[in-house]
């Protein structure tokens, strides 16, 4: 892991253990969401509210208002609401993704049946690597647009390359991921 990657999960770090929400950003969210949607919002743990209200603040300071960018932005992370996890087990994540990426998506790999029933110790990595598409089936329950399904769907997903050939069907929704993604990196 570089010394830039090190530095922003220190900080990513000391911001989750420390998260508060304040009303004002919670309005902000409430405004942004439709009834269903806000009432996911909220089976969100407070740290990943937070990190999803600078997700959308770092996308409207950028004048982006995509209603659907904005949505995705604040739900992104709501597959995590499926299993909470502590702080340790979040550090525990990044520990080792920096030292054996492939073993967070092997042992991040669905058991038979209910995720619920994971063990323990692969608890994390089930997390890690499930919850973006169980928050798009979340979103989707909630009235989500398809727009912002796909992007909660793939917003770990390596993405095309500006100007690499893409359908045209594609070009927004790839477009609104990579912005997407550089918000939920940086912050």
């Amino acid at each position: 892991m570089n010394r830039s990657r090190i530095l922003y999960r220190t900080r990513q770090f000391w911001r989750a253990a420390r998260s508060t929400d304040t009303p004002q950003d919670l309005d902000l969210a409430q405004r942004t969401l439709s009834p269903a949607l806000w009432g996911l919002f909220l089976q969100m743990q407070p740290n990943d509210q937070q990190h999803s209200l600078r997700v959308l603040q770092a996308l409207l300071d950028q004048n982006e208002n995509n209603a659907s960018l904005c949505q995705a932005a604040l739900l992104h992370d709501i597959g995590k609401a499926r299993l909470p996890l502590h702080l340790w087990e979040r550090v525990l994540i990044v520990l080792v993704a920096s030292f054996c990426p492939e073993c967070v998506q092997r042992w991040g790999q669905p058991l038979a049946g209910d995720p619920e029933t994971v063990p323990a110790w692969r608890r994390p990595f089930t997390v890690a690597v499930n919850h973006p598409q169980w928050g798009a089936e979340m979103a989707e329950q909630g009235g989500a647009s398809p727009l912002v399904v796909n992007l909660i769907r793939r917003h770990q997903e390596k993405t095309r390359q500006a100007g690499e050939s893409v359908p045209s069907s594609d070009a927004l929704e790839d477009t609104l991921l990579r912005k997407l993604q550089a918000a939920d990196d940086n912050y």
